[in-house]
């Protein structure tokens, strides 16, 4: 048996890296997984490569912009026209900032886009999923927010990124107050640095500089991220709601 066996979850942004993890151990652990992402292509590539691994299609794709109300009651009503309900959401989607956009050299187009997607974005998830999930009295909501949102010098100096995942742990927990007797659990998960296009796209030397503070002394693989939300998505966690899941390497504690 899968620890999600009959599960029915969304996740975002999962074209590639941590969504894509996601949403491969998803299926291995028994659910049906809608996945959406903006890059139509690389998301057609990754479902595709999913299903061939587990030898049954059990991940879904389809192309999503989160920042756009429309599309998530597109999403939301092809999961209820393919299976009914909705049990599960991962709020994966994200996009980094510039590397450094000091607050008094703001970017304010960039700025905006970030704050759509970022923040608005999940939080139209929550608002189109929360409907089914309240008349069903159960459901799951992970919102993967970064250790850059609990403290500063490891988003490689986005000021406009950190804010985002800041705002996710408001989020969480006044959504998580107001659910509660309704069955529906809304949990955060921090990951610290993990070996991801966000990553990727900062220098060597802000790389090297966040490894020297974590005291594991690794950037961790997104699998291990990954059964942390599968932990707060499964049944396991039905006391857990409101809270603050950190894989950091020990990055916060310091």
């Amino acid at each position: 048996m899968g620890r999600l066996d009959n599960k029915i979850a969304i996740i975002t942004g999962a074209a590639g890296g941590q969504g894509k993890v996601e949403a491969r151990l998803f299926a291995q652990q028994g659910a049906r997984v809608i996945a959406t992402d903006l890059n139509e292509a690389l998301l057609t590539t990754a479902v595709a490569e999913i299903n061939a691994e587990l030898g049954v299609d059990a991940v879904i794709g389809i192309k999503h912009n989160i920042a756009l109300e429309s599309d998530w009651v597109d999403v939301v009503a092809k999961a209820h026209e393919l299976f009914g309900r909705i049990d599960i959401l991962i709020n994966n989607a994200a996009i980094p900032g510039k590397t450094r956009d000091e607050v008094w050299d703001v970017d304010t187009e960039e700025t905006s886009r970030i704050l759509n997607v970022n923040i608005l974005g999940s939080m139209l998830g929550i608002k189109a999923v929360m409907p089914g999930m309240k008349a069903n009295g159960r459901g799951s909501i992970v919102n993967i927010s970064s250790a850059a949102g609990l403290v500063g010098g490891i988003s490689g100096g986005s000021v406009a990124y950190s804010a985002t995942k800041g705002a996710l742990r408001a989020i969480t927990k006044e959504v998580a107050l107001g659910v509660a007797r309704s069955g529906v659990r809304v949990n955060t998960v921090y990951p610290g640095l993990i070996k991801t296009p966000i990553m990727e796209a900062f220098s060597q030397e802000v790389t090297d500089a966040v490894l020297a503070k974590i005291p594991a002394g690794f950037a961790a693989d997104p699998i291990e991220i990954a059964y942390g939300v599968l932990y707060l998505a499964s049944d396991e966690s039905r006391f857990v709601t409101g809270t603050d899941l950190i894989i950091d390497g020990g990055y916060t504690a310091q």
